[in-house]
């Protein structure tokens, strides 16, 4: 049996008991090959959230931009202020939302979202709600928005005991760029994001990514996959993360 299978289970219910009203998030990334000894490390101290049955929740997303790559341009270039667009699968439910994520000037994300039909996924940008979402809130004309990468992934969802921190851990990436016709596959590697609330004590599971010598580092899934499978998006900002997940996954 595996770590994983071994924790305590939590379900979507009592997930929401944990409210992280003014939250502070954390990306790490890390090998596939190190899932097994961090959850050994932290296992007696956090559930695992279990959909229908299962701690790996499948997702598939995808994300919109403009023909110019307007809004993954003003990610590169380190601009505030930005937004990204995207229709997201929980495929354990077949759940969906059309998401915007938006990114204020003091670095904060918020997102907001609405559930879509799941059949309109390929279609998202014909449903009528979702053009007025997108109108109402970006300064993106809908008429302007393009298909531009598709992600797949599987995520465990972590909470500690004291229900005050959100663990999502990220592996099996896959990703197909609509626009250019180009695969990439880093499923070699974890995504991992930690969000408590701001001010809050290392917690255990920061203090074992410590002692693991694995460090903080941003990791943007749109923004890394299309570098890996765009030939004219610039990318030149994260060439630096690109060769660091190359060493991780190979």
């Amino acid at each position: 049996m595996s770590v994983l299978e071994q924790m305590e289970p939590i379900g979507l219910d009592d997930m929401k008991a944990v409210r992280l009203m003014n939250r502070v998030d954390q990306k790490y990334m890390a090998g596939a090959d190190q899932l097994d000894e961090l959850l050994e490390r932290v296992a007696g101290g956090y559930y695992v959230q279990h959909i229908a049955g299962e701690p790996l929740a499948p997702y598939r997303t995808l994300y919109f931009d403009t023909e110019a790559l307007d809004m993954y341009t003003m990610h590169h270039n380190q601009k505030l202020n930005r937004q990204k667009l995207r229709v997201r699968c929980y495929r354990s439910t077949d759940t969906t939302f059309f998401e915007i994520k938006n990114k204020d000037n003091k670095k904060k994300t918020r997102k907001v979202r609405i559930p879509v039909d799941p059949q309109m996924f390929d279609r998202v940008l014909e449903v009528e709600e979702v053009k007025t979402f997108v109108d109402e809130r970006t300064p993106w004309p809908v008429a302007q928005l393009h298909e531009c990468l598709e992600n797949r992934f599987e995520r465990i969802t972590l909470v500690d005991k004291g229900m005050s921190e959100r663990i999502t851990i990220d592996r099996g990436i896959t990703f197909h760029n609509r626009a250019t016709g180009v695969d990439a596959d880093i499923s070699k590697l974890l995504v991992i994001e930690v969000k408590h609330e701001v001010g809050a004590p290392m917690s255990e599971i920061e203090r074992a990514l410590h002692e693991m010598h694995i460090q903080p580092r941003r990791m943007s899934k749109y923004c890394i996959g299309t570098a890996l499978t765009d030939p004219e998006a610039k990318k030149n900002r994260f060439k630096p993360k690109l060769l660091y997940i190359k060493k991780l996954t190979q």
